[in-house]
């Protein structure tokens, strides 16, 4: 069968950066630090005292109060960016048949907030079971997805997607899927996390996953450089509308770009921890390369995943070189967590944003608080350091993976009729 070709109409993002997609780019562009002490809770006594947080947020300026008192804070972000996709890409009941626009969204961990709220609440209680009657809906990680569709009325495919800080990437690849196969018109696609609690930092400290460079959050996030001890937590949402091109163009809407491919992969290595020699990333950047049809030298800029982690950094760029061989000297590779921190089951949705506005600017977005080469690292190779490069990018890829060994992939392009 003829498969259809998808393109992005829409976007939407929610971040430590700013809370719409200019706020967010002109961050990225600018090298903007997202990272400060936390304000959600007090970590005085934990390990790390810093995140990634979504700056003065207030749900209430953006949805009814009590609509936002039944929804889980992962939700809200979710609602907020996919509201600003929908009105960019101009979508409305009038010009879309609802029925065949659909959400496939995800979330790593979900309502993380509520749980550890309920339980709390319970515990200090005299043991009678009193829960909120919103408890579950709010927890749950579909719910994002079930909202979205609320709210605009959208009848068409819908549900959640989990695979760890890969999430909202296999999403995308599941919305671009259903579209060339023509299953769904548009689909609206993304991720939202929100974990920066005493339980979702605690849990990461307890991994010993986190930095804990207290005496500097602003530089904790810095991948590939030699004095990285991990990552920083970070939160929000982005939010990505695909539509098959005939559709777009039959509505006369405006395209970013076009969704090239996508791959997905497993390490089948270890419960956190990357294969050494960077195997399923290696896998997973191949199949992208052959559902695209591309060849590994027309790809200009890869958004790694990045995650300031000693081990990870060192296995994903391994596996560049392994793809790419003479022609990754000639990329321009970036971790945006630098600046946003990671957002775990989000990461993905807002980073393959950073790789749509790149190709759309023909600007790479730089790897901040880099001040120590690693020996371990090629230093022949662009990590686009402290400072954004403008170039011509005609295709970006976008890499994540996660806990479990779950690897994905995608390729955007500038779209051309």
């Amino acid at each position: 069968m003829d498969l259809k070709r998808v393109v992005v109409t829409g976007l939407g993002a929610l971040t430590p950066l700013g809370k719409t997609v200019a706020e967010y780019w002109q961050g990225l562009s600018d090298g903007v630090n997202g990272c400060d002490f936390i304000k959600q809770f007090d970590a005085a006594k934990f390990k790390t005292r810093f995140a990634c947080e979504v700056k003065d947020f207030d749900p209430t300026v953006y949805l009814d109060r009590k609509e936002a008192r039944k929804i889980d804070r992962f939700t809200q972000f979710a609602l907020i960016a996919s509201d600003e996709a929908v009105k960019d890409a101009g979508i409305n009941k009038e010009n879309v048949d609802v029925d065949r626009v659909g959400v496939i969204f995800a979330s790593g961990i979900g309502g993380l907030i509520t749980f550890q709220e309920e339980v709390i609440n319970f515990a200090s209680g005299d043991g009678t079971p009193r829960f909120n009657p919103f408890f579950i809906p709010k927890m749950i990680l579909d719910i994002a997805a079930g909202q979205i569709s609320i709210r605009h009325g959208f009848r068409g495919p819908n549900y959640a997607v989990v695979s760890a800080c890969a999430s909202s990437t296999n999403a995308i690849i599941d919305a671009f899927d259903n579209i060339r196969l023509g299953r769904a018109d548009v689909i609206i696609s993304g991720g939202s996390e929100a974990v920066i609690s005493a339980a979702g930092v605690g849990g990461f400290n307890a991994m010993k996953a986190l930095s804990e460079r207290n005496d500097d959050p602003a530089t904790a996030s810095r991948p590939f450089d030699k004095d990285r001890d991990g990552f920083v937590v970070g939160e929000g949402a982005g939010v990505i509308i695909l539509e098959s091109l005939d559709h777009a163009l039959a509505r006369g809407a405006k395209i970013y770009c076009e969704i090239a491919g996508g791959g997905a992969t497993a390490d089948a290595h270890h419960i956190t921890a990357p294969h050494p020699e960077g195997l399923g990333a290696q896998n997973v950047m191949r199949a992208a390369l052959k559902d695209a049809g591309i060849a590994p030298s027309e790809i200009d800029y890869i958004n790694v995943h990045g995650t300031s982690t000693p081990l990870g950094d060192i296995a994903e760029t391994k596996a560049i070189l392994n793809v790419f061989g003479e022609h990754a000297y000639d990329l321009n590779i970036s971790s945006t967590k630098s600046m946003t921190g990671h957002s775990l089951g989000a990461a993905g949705a807002i980073e393959v944003l950073a790789c749509i506005m790149a190709v759309t600017k023909n600007i790479v977005p730089p790897t901040i608080n880099h001040f120590t080469d690693d020996p371990e690292l090629d230093p022949k190779l662009n990590f686009t350091f402290n400072k954004a490069q403008h170039r011509i990018v005609n295709a970006a890829l976008s890499n994540t993976f996660g806990f479990g060994g779950h690897n994905a992939s995608v390729i955007v392009k500038k779209y051309k009729p």
